[in-house]
């Protein structure tokens, strides 16, 4: 019978070197109503969702002015404040809303200093913890963007900046105006095309964020992952959650639901204990 590993990966990490941030987060997309866009189909249990995510211990929530829009954010004040004092909250902007699952991108200074007010608002705060770059915008130079973010970090609003689907060139950029904590990029068990990018983040302390962190359809990943779930009493989710987890000390998990019971499996992931031979059966997908 295989051995499971001993994860000597620590259950924390330090975002920026001074937030200790719990690896095991919560993403408040899902929140929101169908195609993230309006309020949710039952607003009292996205309320215990998030007040289920704190008492889970959970002290990570990955939001954005564009989830709802706004909705995400407003839901989170309304459940969680006056906030616990170890409660992090990282929310984006760059991506505006036309429409159910419709993504404009508009990462001008103009835009963003509505979006970052606008959060700073609805969540009740003077600064924020983590801000995100949702999207490079295609249409403005990057430079003017990283620029909009440091200046707002000189003046208080913003503690931390991180980037979202973003290369190594392009973290590099953004290094030469401030220091990025933080890359959130789509990554899972079968979708490593942000290998590189991830690889770059551990070797450099930047905490590297999954979205979509869950098997993306792939037959041949799903079989695996329910495979060794079987043997664990665990479900292909809970082992794609715990792969990561084992993968890279720099990840930190935002799986997203409306549910509590899902939250709560998801949440359980953490302690999973994968062996050897599953990490390497594992690894074979990407």
């Amino acid at each position: 019978m295989a051995e499971p590993t001993t994860n000597t990966t620590s259950k924390t990490f330090a975002l920026g070197g001074d937030l200790t941030i719990n690896r095991m987060g919560f993403g408040a997309m899902r929140i929101t109503g169908e195609g993230i866009w309006g309020p949710p189909k039952d607003h009292d249990e996205a309320i215990r969702v998030l007040k289920r995510a704190v008492e889970l211990g959970i002290n990570f929530i990955d939001t954005a002015d564009s989830y709802g829009p706004n909705v995400s954010e407003e839901l989170i004040a309304e459940a969680l404040y006056p906030y616990p004092q170890d409660l992090i909250i990282g929310t984006k902007g760059a991506l505006l809303r036309t429409g159910p699952n419709q993504w404009p991108i508009d990462a001008s200074p103009k835009h963003l200093e509505e979006a970052l007010h606008g959060s700073l608002k609805r969540l009740k705060q003077e600064r924020i913890d983590l801000y995100q770059l949702h999207r490079i915008d295609p249409n403005v130079p990057a430079e003017e963007s990283f620029a909009w973010l440091q200046r707002n970090q000189q003046k208080g609003l913003i503690r931390h900046i991180g980037l979202s689907e973003v290369t190594v060139e392009q973290i590099k950029k953004a290094q030469e105006f401030f220091p990025v904590v933080s890359v959130q990029n789509m990554y899972s068990v079968d979708n490593r095309k942000w290998e590189a990018e991830l690889d770059y983040c551990e070797q450099n302390n930047i905490a590297f964020i999954p979205w979509y962190p869950l098997a993306g359809g792939n037959q041949d990943a799903l079989n695996k992952l329910t495979g060794i779930g079987q043997r664990l009493g665990a479900s292909p989710q809970q082992v794609a959650l715990a792969w990561l987890l084992h993968r890279s000390p720099n990840i930190l998990l935002i799986p997203g639901t409306s549910k509590v019971k899902h939250l709560e499996e998801n949440v359980k992931a953490a302690d999973i204990q994968l062996t050897a031979e599953d990490l390497a059966a594992l690894d074979q997908l990407g």
